[in-house]
C-alpha cells in the first residue's frame, strides 16, 4: 500500500479519484491548493505526489519547483495541457511522470506503480543528503547535523540552510533568498533575511565577525563554505 497525496482543486475530479486509488489499496490524503499540499508533502511525507497544475493559488510548476527543492518526493503530474513543449517543461522542472486529463482511476494507479517501482531504489541508491564539511542537511527528514551533533532549526532555518548548501562556495544575494526560500517574488525586506541568518549563525556557534560556515559578501548576499582545512 502506497501513501499518495493528490493535489487537486476540482471537487468532480478529486473526489473519484480519492475513491478509486482507495478502492486500490492505497492510502490517499487530498488538498485543493497549492499551500496546502506543500504543507501536507512536507508534513506527511507520502511516497508518491499527484500534482494537478492549475492551481487556485499558485501554478503547478511553480509549486513543483518549491518542493523539489526541499524534497525527493516522486511527482506525477496530472494536466490537461497536452502540448509537447509544456510536457517538456513539466519534466524538465522535475516531474516524474505526467498523465493527461481526462483519465481514470485505473490508469492513474498504473502510473503510480510504475513510477513507485522505479522511484525508491534510486532514492535509496543516492543519499540526497548536502554536506559541506562537517555540516549535514538531509531535506528527507529535514535534520541538520554539525559535526555529528543535531543542531535545532526552524522550518524557515531549515529552508534557508538548506538553499545555501544546495550552492556551496556561491554568492547567493538576499533578493534570491527571498525569492527561494520565503516566496516572495516582489518586495519584501532585506532585514528579514539578516535576522535569520544571525540566529542560523548563533546556532551553528559562529558569528558575523568570526564565520565558519556564512560568510557576509558585503553588498551582495551570503556564501556557504566549509572551513579551511589547517595544516
Amino acid at each position: 500500500m502506497a501513501r499518495l497525496l493528490l493535489i487537486e482543486d476540482d471537487l468532480t475530479i478529486r473526489t473519484p479519484l480519492l475513491r478509486g486509488l482507495r478502492e486500490r489499496g492505497h492510502a490517499v490524503a487530498a488538498a485543493s491548493t497549492a499551500m496546502a499540499g506543500l504543507r501536507d508533502a512536507l508534513d506527511d511525507r507520502p511516497d508518491l505526489v499527484v500534482l494537478d497544475l492549475g492551481l487556485p493559488d499558485l501554478d503547478g510548476r511553480e509549486l513543483l519547483r518549491m518542493m523539489r527543492a526541499v524534497s525527493s518526493v516522486p511527482v506525477i503530474v496530472a494536466t490537461a495541457r497536452d502540448d509537447e513543449a509544456e510536457i517538456v517543461r513539466v519534466l524538465d522542472a522535475g516531474a516524474d511522470d505526467y498523465v493527461v486529463k481526462p483519465f481514470t482511476a485505473a490508469q492513474l494507479d498504473a502510473r503510480v506503480r510504475a513510477v513507485l517501482r522505479r522511484g525508491p531504489a534510486s532514492v535509496d541508491a543516492q543519499d540526497p543528503s548536502l554536506v559541506v564539511g562537517g555540516l549535514r542537511v538531509d531535506p528527507r527528514s529535514r535534520q541538520v547535523t554539525l559535526d555529528g551533533t543535531l543542531v535545532e532549526l526552524t522550518p524557515r532555518e531549515f529552508d534557508l540552510l538548506h538553499h545555501l548548501a544546495g550552492r556551496p562556495g556561491q554568492v547567493v544575494t538576499k533578493r534570491e533568498l527571498l525569492t527561494e526560500v520565503w516566496q516572495i517574488p516582489y518586495g519584501g525586506a532585506d532585514k528579514t533575511v539578516d535576522v535569520h541568518l544571525s540566529w542560523l549563525r548563533r546556532k551553528l556557534g559562529e558569528t558575523a565577525q568570526q564565520p565558519r560556515y556564512l560568510y557576509t559578501v558585503r553588498g551582495v548576499g551570503v556564501r556557504l563554505e566549509a572551513p579551511a582545512v589547517r595544516p
